[in-house]
């Protein structure tokens, strides 16, 4: 029930801003919990580490995921920002990053999707979180970035 309750309020945009608010607790959880603990179980969540494009230092970022086969996908919505975030600006630059989920750390190589796959792997967001199409609706200035995260 609350799981339904979060998707129907997803399309809301104060639900945006209070996301937005909420990711770096959610952070710290999920770094407490080793990766345990992430967005309450309302929605399947990773944290990816991407190296930082200037900095070159560790990143890390809850984010919503979907399955397709042995891969892992994930959309830079930036809940509608006019912006891309700034992991995925991360990974274009180092697609070499890191999956934390249920405890364990994944390598991958993150692949943008592009044309027809990135249509495929965008109905497969879509199930788990329905808002991402409000979201583009919200960021109509850009293209929302859609990658799958390849086990090395």
């Amino acid at each position: 029930m609350l799981r339904r309750l979060a998707r129907y309020l997803g399309h809301r945009t104060w639900f945006a801003r209070a996301g937005r608010v909420l990711v770096p607790l959610d952070r710290t959880v999920a770094k407490l919990t080793k990766g345990r603990v992430v967005a309450l179980g309302l929605i399947p969540t990773l944290i990816i580490t991407t190296t930082g494009k200037k900095s070159g230092l560790p990143r890390t970022q809850p984010l919503a995921y979907a399955r397709d086969g042995d891969h892992f996908v994930v959309i830079g919505s930036n809940w509608g920002q006019q912006s891309h975030p700034a992991w995925s600006a991360n990974l274009l630059a180092n697609p070499d990053a890191v999956v934390t989920l249920g405890g364990r750390e994944i390598p991958v190589r993150g692949e943008l999707a592009t044309g027809e796959q990135r249509e495929r792997l965008l109905k497969l967001l879509l199930e788990v979180w329905p808002a991402y199409t409000t979201y583009q609706q919200r960021a109509s200035n850009r293209v929302i970035r859609v990658f799958s995260l390849i086990p090395r």
